[in-house]
């Protein structure tokens, strides 16, 4: 598994998911927004205040807070 987490990630790069740091609560609601273990994203951009970010996952923009993507465990694409 990588040590990388979806936060230190640029914009405009590429990745997959493969793996949560997250209490079941916050992991369910990821899940269900279709942000799934193997599941490939893209980072569009970082909000003005570097939070939130948006991602492009599935085919549509998802913004997740900048906290719950340093507990997103990913590999760089």
């Amino acid at each position: 598994m990588s040590g990388e987490v979806l936060s230190s990630l640029a914009a405009g790069e590429r990745g997959r998911v493969v793996g949560f740091d997250l209490p079941p609560e916050q992991q369910q609601r990821l899940l269900e927004m279709g942000l799934t273990t193997g599941v490939e994203f893209q980072i569009i951009r970082y909000a003005p205040l570097g939070d939130p970010l948006d991602l492009k996952v599935r085919g549509y923009h998802l913004s997740i807070r900048k906290r719950e993507a340093s507990c997103i465990r990913v590999a760089r694409l």
